[in-house]
């Protein structure tokens, strides 16, 4: 006769208890057993069933007697019946609690997942001389795990069309969590584990200032915006950039979660259209000054030919024997006359270029400064440039043309990042500052980190027309300088003592302007 689960409870722990004593408490634990709402059963120790509460048998629509034995497996899932036998064997042969999953029929049909647990019966030696296990339905569970799986999904294909990967990393303990369109773009293996000296390593040499004023932006508990190149394990170079936020967790740890992206393509299309802008603006100069050479040849020929028709009569009149005096006059007159038409053709090509007028303002030089970083931040970053504002407090107003003064601080601003092109191996770092200049004028310097100047540039840096660039004309210092002593100041050049340039102008105050 077979052993039911409650068969051990007819004998005391000695043996010596009557069966009458334990006749009623038996009964009421086969009444839970078989009401309770999960699925009890119990299997010899070769895999064969012996028992299945009234619970499992209403839920499979199924008989004792079906179920005995291997009857059981009618009610698996035919797609689990393999994994769930191996892995019934696999916890039998190591005799210690174990635990699967399968889907299990239910009475109409309807499969459901199911989280089988199995713990071993051992006698007082020790040995193993059954099995119980309940089945525990997970059904909900599996659903809402399929839920999050086809949302990470979801996540996951937006992440990769878009080549945006997000993190969660506490940077004090140096602890990271990546997405896997975060390894994608770095083009790390998720084998190793990710560490801020992982990252600065992959980072390229020229950006790794940017990389770590950023980290230590977050250190310090501020938000931060990044952008700069890395170098990934094959050769490539990939631009990207990001933001990341500090977020302070219940246990007073702050993590800093952001993303970032590959901006690769788009930067490569901003330079092939930075490129053609440069080929556009060289064609438009290049037609420019062919219209106005062919405008001055024209304007300035005519005159210059009646000059020299004029003064070849005048000749001729007055070697005349005798000399036509009153014909010499009138040719020189016409000649006078000419040359004045010339002077009138120099004069409207002036005023041609003069397009507005002077116009005279109280300002403040350090808003006007910042509105020019502002325009002109996209460039530098581009540039990879750093820039280092240190603008005084409390400067004096001055009086001058707002829209000159910021051109020739823009013009200041982009001989600077030009002078650092050809930089590698250090930080590229704009100093821009503005301070007091004696007691009646302010001084604005533009101080770059570049490649300097020669004795001989020096010398011709201010003459129209001299330039270093290969694409540049030589004008932009020369028309500088004129707006700056047009505002009764001055515009200089000095030599750094460490590497690069530093530009300075000054102008005067309002009251001294006034």
């Amino acid at each position: 006769m077979e052993e039911r689960p409650t068969d051990h409870l007819r004998q005391g722990a000695r043996g010596e208890r009557p069966l009458e004593a334990v006749a009623p408490r038996e009964g009421n634990l086969q009444l839970i057993i078989d009401t309770i709402p999960v699925l009890v059963w119990s299997a010899k120790t070769d895999g064969n069933a012996t028992f299945f509460n009234r619970y499992y048998l209403e839920f499979v629509g199924l008989s004792q007697e079906e179920m005995t034995g291997w009857g059981w497996a009618a009610a698996i899932h035919p797609d689990d019946m393999a994994a769930l036998a191996a892995s019934w064997a696999a916890i039998r042969a190591s005799e210690a609690p174990g635990e699967a999953e399968a889907r299990l029929r239910r009475h109409d049909g309807a499969y459901h997942w199911f989280l089988l647990r199995a713990v071993p019966l051992r006698d007082e030696a020790g040995r193993v001389v059954g099995w119980h296990g309940v089945n525990t339905d997970i059904e909900d569970r599996r659903q809402a795990e399929a839920g999050l799986r086809r949302a990470y999904d979801s996540v996951a294909d937006a992440q990769r069309l878009s080549k945006t990967g997000s993190f969660i990393s506490d940077l004090r303990s140096d602890q990271h969590q990546w997405s896997e369109e975060t390894f994608r773009i770095f083009d790390f293996e998720p084998v190793a584990p990710i560490t801020l000296e992982r990252m600065r390593a992959a980072v390229h040499p020229d950006d790794q200032a940017l990389f770590d004023a950023a980290i230590s932006r977050g250190l310090r508990g501020g938000d931060a915006d990044f952008a700069f190149r890395i170098l990934t394990p094959a050769g490539a170079t990939k631009h990207v950039r990001g933001r990341a936020n500090i977020v302070e967790q219940p246990d007073g740890r702050t993590m800093a979660v952001g993303a970032l992206q590959d901006v690769t393509a788009s930067k490569l299309a901003e330079e092939a259209l930075e490129r053609a802008r440069f080929e556009l603006a060289h064609v438009a100069r290049v037609s420019t000054l062919s219209t106005l050479t062919a405008s001055i040849a024209h304007e300035v020929n005519q005159p210059l030919s009646g000059i020299i028709t004029n003064a070849s009569t005048c000749l001729r009149m007055l070697d005349a024997d005798p000399p036509n005096l009153e014909g010499a006059r009138e040719t020189a007159r016409r000649s006078i006359r000419d040359g004045r038409r010339a002077s009138d053709v120099v004069t409207r090509l002036r005023a041609m270029f003069a397009n507005r007028a002077f116009t005279r303002e109280p300002l403040d030089l350090n808003e006007a400064a910042r509105e020019v970083l502002a325009m002109a931040a996209g460039d530098l970053q581009m540039a990879r440039v750093i820039v280092q504002p240190e603008f005084a407090k409390d400067l004096p107003t001055i009086v001058g043309d707002r829209v000159q003064l910021q051109q020739v601080i823009l013009n200041l601003l982009r001989n600077a990042v030009d002078a650092m092109a050809a930089v590698e191996g250090r930080t590229r770092l704009l100093t821009i500052r503005t301070e007091r200049d004696g007691a009646d004028s302010v001084r604005l310097q533009v101080r770059d980190a570049g490649v300097g100047l020669t004795p001989e540039g020096r010398d011709k840096l201010f003459m129209p027309f001299q330039t270093t660039k290969s694409g540049g004309m030589g004008i932009g210092l020369s028309v500088s300088r004129s707006i700056i002593e047009r505002h009764e100041g001055r515009l200089w050049a000095d030599a750094n003592d460490g590497p690069g340039t530093t530009f300075s102008f000054c102008v005067p105050v309002a009251a001294a302007a006034q």
